[in-house]
């Protein structure tokens, strides 16, 4: 059993303590928040890195750069490779690249009338016009390449090395994946990231889940789906019961302490489940502890 179930099964006690003489909640236990763990996907000095404990971070936000010297340095030597390739024979590299060009067009062009034909918006001519075109456009395109296949083969090889190093350098950018709060921070600036390095954590505060735990006697009333209410204390308010959804249900029973209360006062095993809540006010922390009713009255 590790930490966090720990936490959780201590928690019981004192809810059931709580709610001694008259406690008709049928199972305890604690909140989580569903945290994504943030990595670096390139390597290198980071140095920039905004993220602090606590802040609230939008999806797609950026927060860092890792250092993109080498990288811009290996762009500048595909340019003159290209540079190269191009002053000694221009005139193929052009034509194949405006063949290129225009295919991409078509390309496209194409894509958009297969929608159109898709929705009844296009006509089958002009879909097997279309197709007519790219055809021909892609034979152009071999003709010219056969004029000087090697120099062909080169401009491709370089077009595709420029992608990759382009792809690198957007991945030494830091993006926030998901919005919620930074509840960790791993790194500093100036410190070396490698990929797969975890940076930080961010939790998704705006829902949370409620870890509980039932007896074996109890496990036919928990279902997959379906609603329940929480309760959890809310301050001079004293216990705030919300609806909730359960949204996982564990497959094995584990073992608890035997000083843990249930429904039937003392049990060997327990099953846990969890209770999706919106936490729509912010009310809810993770680590609150938190009751669950299962059959909770019906307006």
């Amino acid at each position: 059993m590790n930490s966090r179930h720990a936490l959780a099964l201590v928690t019981i006690i004192a809810a059931a303590a709580c709610n001694k003489g008259g406690g008709t909640a049928d199972a305890y236990g604690n909140f989580e928040a569903v945290e994504t763990l943030v990595s670096a996907q390139g390597s290198g000095e980071l140095l920039r890195f905004g993220v602090e404990e606590g802040m609230v971070l939008t999806a797609g936000a950026p927060v860092g750069v890792i250092d993109t010297t080498l990288l811009e340095l290996q762009l500048r030597e595909i340019g003159a490779n290209r540079d190269a390739i191009t002053s000694q024979h221009r005139n193929v590299v052009a034509q194949v690249e405006v063949q290129d060009a225009r295919m991409a067009d078509l390309l496209r062009e194409q894509k958009r009338i297969n929608a159109l034909f898709a929705d009844h918006a296009a006509t089958q001519k002009q879909v097997d016009d279309m197709a007519s075109q790219v055809a021909v456009l892609k034979k152009q395109t071999a003709a010219i390449e056969t004029q000087n296949p090697g120099i062909t083969a080169q401009v491709h090889a370089l077009d595709a090395k420029e992608a990759q190093v382009r792809q690198r350098i957007a991945d030494q950018h830091i993006i926030n994946p998901v919005h919620g709060t930074v509840t960790v921070k791993l790194a500093q600036a100036h410190e070396q990231a490698t990929p797969g390095r975890p940076l930080y954590r961010i939790a998704d505060m705006d829902t949370l889940e409620l870890r509980a735990f039932v007896s074996g006697a109890q496990l036919a009333g928990v279902k997959l789906g379906s609603l329940v209410e929480v309760g959890f204390d809310h301050g001079t308010a004293g216990v705030v019961r919300v609806p909730g959804r359960i949204s996982w249900i564990s497959s094995e029973a584990e073992f608890t302490p035997k000083t843990i209360q249930t429904r039937e006062e003392r049990v060997d095993l327990v099953y846990a489940f969890k209770v999706r809540v919106a936490n729509t006010d912010g009310a809810l922390k993770t680590g609150m502890p938190g009751e669950v009713f299962l059959n909770p009255p019906h307006p």
